[in-house]
C-alpha cells in the first residue's frame, strides 16, 4: 500500500497518510467545490488500510477552516479509524488549533462526542 501524499491548494487541505508509520495528517483549509470527488480518494485509501492497519495509528488535524460538506467526511474518515481500532490499531486523533480560534475548539469538542476513538484537543498557535 503507497502512501497518499495531497499537497494543499486554496480550497483543499494538505494530506499525508502513512500506512507504514501510521501518521496520518490533515491541514490547511478545506472548502473544496465538490467535496465528495476531492475526498473519495481519501476513503478509498482508508478502507484498505483499516482492513491491515499498522500497530499505531494517529491523525494530526490542524485546520485554518473546513465548511460543513468537509465535516461530513471528516467524521466518515473517523468512523473508518474506529474500524481500525477495531482491527487492533492503537488509534488517535490530535485536534490542533489556535488557542484564540474557539470555533475550531469547539468544532474537536462537537467530534469527540460523535465517535469513540480518542481525540485529543491541544491548544498550540500557528
Amino acid at each position: 500500500m503507497n502512501k497518499l501524499e495531497l499537497l494543499p491548494t486554496a480550497t483543499t487541505p494538505g494530506v499525508t497518510l502513512d500506512p507504514v508509520s501510521g501518521q496520518f495528517s490533515f491541514w490547511g483549509r478545506s472548502l473544496p467545490d465538490n467535496s465528495h470527488e476531492f475526498f473519495k480518494q481519501i476513503h478509498d485509501w482508508l478502507v484498505e488500510y483499516v482492513s491491515k492497519p499498522a500497530e499505531g495509528t494517529e491523525l494530526a488535524f490542524r485546520l485554518e477552516y473546513f465548511n460543513t460538506s468537509s465535516t461530513a467526511h471528516f467524521l466518515k474518515v473517523f468512523k473508518k479509524l474506529e474500524t481500525a481500532a477495531q482491527n487492533g490499531s492503537q488509534v488517535q486523533v490530535r485536534w490542533i488549533y489556535d488557542p484564540e480560534d474557539e470555533d475550531m475548539r469547539e468544532a474537536g469538542e462537537d467530534f469527540q462526542t460523535l465517535t469513540t476513538i480518542r481525540i485529543v484537543l491541544d491548544a498550540e498557535g500557528n
